[in-house]
């Protein structure tokens, strides 16, 4: 019978490399006190704190319920070797090897939890679109990226909210703003953080020419709670428009949008998804104070990439990553070298091989 010693000792060892990263020891506890604080009856009398909690709760139980479960599964792996091993029973070795594939398969992606290291990787992202050179091109390529991140919502499960859409001349979209919500849904959109390429046969053209064009994309973290932002009214330029209904169905046709212009940092937000003015205004003002939190985290820290990263022109020479459609088929990220060859896959959003190569690459540039 085959020895499988080095493959338990192996899982054996990612497992307490699991129970590090998660912080399993530490999470224990703070899960008893999370459940204390949850069945209080006053817990929602504070809907900030009570959306806290629960939050976090949640979010500390699903990693001890993967932790626990690897855990369990590979003491039944190891006892079923050992019984086998000692009866000699040879008719069990393929299934102990098959549950030891699956294992490590299921290990690799719960090390993916060990790269969200950053303060507000948990975090909700908010992401911009805007088009770039390439005319009507650029804005249909901004109006492709909008709909590869929603494909890509869609498949982790996440929320994909649709905040402001501004259409482009004749197709597409000039600029985007949308905000994708799940667990470390910030943690995976910063790694797509830049400028986009794409060149294809163009169907604008009616010679059908081979085209390049560019659109970038700006994230940010939600912050529920921006509590250390002051935002003065008298900074404040507050304008109130009728959406055009770009993005279909996801955005209401109203005179209820608003674009509120923050002066000082000329930090512009908009929002045109809400039922009335004073909801888009709220939710206008929510991703103002997350994006001057950012700014003001950055200058603390004096570091040009301390949360997002720094912006580049949506333009020849500042891409992280291009999709080749013509004459060939390839996504590359450049900063990775990371290669894609089904590039229709990572239009339709699947995008995780990318953004985890980046999220390696980050961590080894980082500790390197």
């Amino acid at each position: 019978m085959r020895d499988f010693t080095d493959d338990l000792r192996s899982l054996r060892s990612r497992l307490e490399e699991a129970r590090g990263y998660l912080k399993v020891d530490a999470a224990r506890p703070r899960v008893a006190e999370l459940e204390g604080l949850a069945s209080e009856p006053g817990l929602w009398d504070d809907p900030n704190r009570a959306r806290a909690i629960t939050s976090e709760l949640s979010s500390l139980q699903d990693d001890l319920t993967q932790f626990d479960g690897l855990a369990q599964r590979l003491d039944d792996v190891a006892t079923l070797d050992e019984m086998a091993r000692e009866m000699g029973d040879e008719t069990q070795e393929e299934e102990i090897d098959a549950e030891l594939r699956a294992l490590a398969v299921a290990f690799s992606d719960l090390e993916l939890r060990s790269l969200f290291a950053g303060d507000y990787d948990e975090h909700d992202a908010i992401c911009q679109v805007q088009s770039g050179e390439g005319g009507v091109d650029a804005q249909d390529w901004a109006e492709m990226l909008v709909r590869m991140y929603q494909r890509w919502a869609e498949r982790h499960g996440f929320g994909f909210e649709l905040d402001e859409a501004s259409p482009g001349t004749e197709a597409g979209l000039s600029s985007a703003t949308f905000i994708v919500s799940g667990r470390h849904a910030y943690g995976w959109l910063r790694s797509e953080q830049g400028v986009h390429r794409l060149v294809r046969m163009s169907p604008f053209d009616s010679a059908h020419r081979r085209q390049t064009s560019f659109a970038s994309i700006d994230v940010t973290p939600l912050i529920e709670d921006a509590g250390e932002v002051q935002i003065d009214e008298k900074d404040l330029r507050i304008d109130t428009y009728r959406s055009s209904g770009a993005g279909g169905q996801h955005v209401n046709v109203t005179d209820s949008a608003v674009r509120i212009t923050h002066l000082p940092t000329n930090i512009v937000v908009s929002c045109q998804n809400e039922r009335s003015q004073t909801q888009n205004k709220a939710r206008a003002m929510q991703v103002l104070a997350s994006k001057l939190a950012e700014v003001q985290r950055e200058q603390r820290k004096a570091e040009l990439q301390s949360i997002a990263g720094t912006s580049a022109s949506a333009s020849m020479g500042n891409q992280i990553r291009s999709y080749v459609l013509a004459p060939y088929q390839q996504v590359k990220d450049l900063r990775t070298n990371h290669e894609v060859g089904n590039v229709q896959g990572v239009l339709d959003g699947d995008l995780d091989d990318l953004m985890a190569a980046f999220l390696r690459w980050e961590r080894a540039t980082a500790t390197g």
